[in-house]
């Protein structure tokens, strides 16, 4: 969801290679092959994500092979669009609210999991066409060496310590990018205001950026003081980045706040193929894949019968103390989302 550049396991066909390829009318040569489009952050940079993990056991269980493409929120919902009439995905994986905008364009079909019962009625749809498989929260980072303390609140960003280094990735575009948006309107007490501070905020930032996950490296290196992020991708970063710390913003004299920010999982319609889709879901789901969400992936598990108890699990479980969660309105933020994006770009001049 916070790349606008593909990138492709090794395992999947070449863009330029004919959609076939890929999908379409499923063939013997391809039958036992299950196309995902995600968002980034659930594969490791050294193949140790909780992706890698989960598709190299799924394919050890069932000999069906994951061809996986990566790339951001809204451009993999732009692709399976773009692909309507012949699709090439089988499962398709984002962050809200692009997961409610590919509902709204009839790209996912209904399916639940196996599992999908112990997933809480905010983690899934109510027509049944997605399902969240990794739970997650919006966050920021910053550098530890560099910053003695970490920060805390919005304001402190418009300081000029921060002029050319702070980012944060482009709203539309990349789904933390656009949580940046959502919880400025939150913390702010509305559109009006949110954009008044981020037109303010501007002065520091260093430009637009597609990927969320790029911006990491950037700050543990120091090129970056801050940026945006978020808890399960940053958390599995710092385990090769350890100049990054996780913090959440408050408005000046207030709480920090954050939001749920789960990885949706959804079959796509007339996926080709289907059945095998389904299995992945299900596995994905399964208590197995849910009990290594924390211990692999840094995440948190969506099931409410899995109880992680693993070192990261605690580490996160004290990441998220005393840090209020409230919930966006999603399907006004599904309906106004162009608007927002739009007044966005013109208060920034982006």
């Amino acid at each position: 969801m916070r790349k606008n550049t593909l990138k492709i396991a090794t395992a999947v066909c070449l863009l330029a290679a004919p959609l076939t390829a890929c999908g379409g009318n499923s063939s013997a040569a391809d039958a036992k092959v299950v196309t995902v489009y995600s968002a980034d952050g659930l594969k490791g940079e050294n193949g140790d994500g909780w992706y890698d993990r989960v598709f190299k056991d799924f394919e050890k269980e069932t000999g069906i092979k994951v061809k996986y493409v990566e790339g951001g929120s809204g451009e993999m919902v732009q692709r399976a669009v773009r692909e309507k009439g012949n699709p090439q995905a089988d499962v398709l994986v984002t962050l809200p609210p692009f997961i409610q905008q590919a509902d709204s364009k009839g790209l996912l079909q209904t399916y639940a999991p196996q599992g999908a019962d112990q997933v809480g009625t905010e983690d899934k749809a109510t027509d049944g066409t997605w399902t969240s498989v990794v739970n997650n929260y919006f966050g920021f980072i910053y550098n530890k060496k560099e910053l003695k303390q970490a920060p805390t609140t919005w304001e402190q960003l418009l300081d000029g310590q921060y002029k050319n280094k702070l980012q944060y990735s482009t709203p539309g575009v990349a789904g933390d990018g656009t949580a940046v948006l959502v919880k400025a309107m939150h913390d702010f007490g509305g559109k009006d205001a949110a954009l008044a501070y981020l037109k303010k905020l501007q002065a520091n930032n260093v430009g637009p950026s597609a990927s969320t996950g790029k911006l990491a490296p950037k700050v543990d290196k120091g090129e970056l003081l801050a940026a945006n992020g978020d808890v399960q991708m940053n958390f599995a970063q710092s385990r090769t980045m350890p100049h990054l710390g996780i913090w959440f913003p408050a408005r000046q004299g207030g709480k920090p706040t954050t939001f749920a920010l789960p990885y949706a999982a959804g079959l796509v319609s007339h996926a080709p193929h289907d059945a095998n889709g389904r299995k992945l879901l299900d596995f994905m789901l399964g208590r197995q894949a849910q009990q290594q969400v924390s211990e692999i992936g840094g995440g948190f598990s969506v099931r409410q019968d899995v109880k992680a108890d693993d070192a990261n699990a605690m580490d996160l479980k004290k990441l998220m103390e005393g840090v209020e969660v409230f919930t966006p309105d999603w399907n006004d933020i599904d309906k106004n989302l162009t608007t927002y994006v739009e007044a966005w770009k013109q208060a920034t001049g982006s």
